[in-house]
């Protein structure tokens, strides 16, 4: 019998995807989210919609029907110590919050192992990355501080490719996948945590989902790489298409943002991907520009940074600033990057004025 894992994961929206993965891998997990999504997540359990290859509309998982246990609450009375793996899937700005920021010092005192699920990478794990100065980078983070506490080793990056929403409609305990892609997560310093990664991503594996008609396997895997920069082929991605959403006085769809200029977005693009074969990637550890342009077409509606930025938010991931510094490390620069950080600032000032 292989072990099962105890796996905190703060954040309920991308976070209920991988948690409702692990829990129908046999994993207990419990997920730190607001009130009202723990009040229902715990009495209807986390709902995921995904499309499935070859097969019509969506399929519903429901996390109560898991062969492992999906709960869900506030961040008091939490100790991190308790559980073997602890996934960052909040925002980068949420982390600072009341509550949540005593959290995550208490997960960086109990030196439990760390995934990062989020598009910013946290520090501490730029300092993994060779011949990156860290500390030049703090700017880039809404509070720097919150990330004191970590130990490099004990913090792994994830790049959450696939795409996923909370519909509008729906109650807030429902997930919609919109890209089914795979959760791409570095190793761990250690062996050992790297160990309880390589298992989780077996036992995903395995699964296969009763539909009722029969049993199917179920997409959105969780794959380990031994390279710490496989999660950073998404930030070609974010620079090309995401962050690019942002115009002027309105936010565009992110098919828009990469296909109304293809050859534009490309030179974007490749510009990131030069910069992480500068600090060390292998091609091999990046996305082909092909694929991703194809995978835009399904993409719609405007990024989430993009979206929080018009709604108000005072504050976002700055996953463009950050590149556009380290890519300052290197002695590069690009334009059209260089456009897209000064729209985005200009945004977030108007916003924290009216706030």
């Amino acid at each position: 019998m292989q072990k099962t894992y105890k796996i905190l994961i703060m954040g309920a929206s991308y976070g209920s995807l991988l948690g409702t993965k692990l829990a129908l891998a046999g994993h207990t997990v419990h997920l730190i989210c607001l009130p009202a999504e723990a009040e229902l997540i715990n009495k209807e359990g986390a709902i995921v919609r995904m499309p499935i290859k070859g097969r019509d509309g969506l399929v519903e998982i429901n996390s109560r029907k898991a062969p492992g246990k999906l709960s869900a609450g506030g961040t008091q009375g939490v100790n991190p110590g308790d559980y073997d793996l602890v996934a960052l899937a909040m925002q980068e700005p949420q982390y600072r919050s009341p509550g949540v920021r005593e959290l995550l010092e208490a997960v960086a005192k109990a030196k439990v192992p760390c995934m990062s699920i989020m598009n910013m990478p946290p520090l501490p794990y730029l300092k993994r990355i060779p011949g990156l100065n860290a500390d030049a980078c703090r700017s880039c983070y809404t509070d720097a501080t919150v990330w004191d506490n970590f130990d490099p080793k004990l913090l792994t990056l994830c790049s959450p490719d696939p795409q996923a929403f909370r519909p509008p409609e729906d109650k807030v305990n429902v997930l919609q996948v919109r890209l089914p892609t795979n959760f791409k997560s570095a190793r761990f310093d250690s062996e050992a945590h790297t160990a309880i990664l390589r298992q989780l991503e077996a036992d995903i594996e395995a699964v296969r989902f009763d539909t009722g008609g029969g049993k199917i396997e179920l997409p959105v895997k969780l794959k380990v790489h031994e390279s710490v920069f496989v999660p950073l082929a998404k930030w070609s991605m974010l620079l090309a298409g995401n962050y690019r959403c942002v115009q002027k006085d309105a936010a565009r769809s992110i098919k828009e943002a990469v296909h109304s200029d293809l050859e534009a977005t490309r030179a974007v693009y490749s510009w990131v991907a030069k910069l992480c074969v500068s600090l060390g990637a292998a091609e091999k550890d990046l996305v082909p520009f092909e694929k991703y342009a194809t995978a835009a077409l399904s993409l719609l509606t405007p990024s989430s940074a993009a979206r929080a930025l018009f709604a108000g938010a005072p504050n976002i991931e700055r996953v463009d600033r950050l590149v556009k510094t380290v890519a300052a490390q290197k002695g590069m620069h690009n334009d059209v990057v260089d456009e897209t950080v000064a729209l985005v600032d200009a945004r977030l000032e108007l916003n924290r004025k009216k706030v």
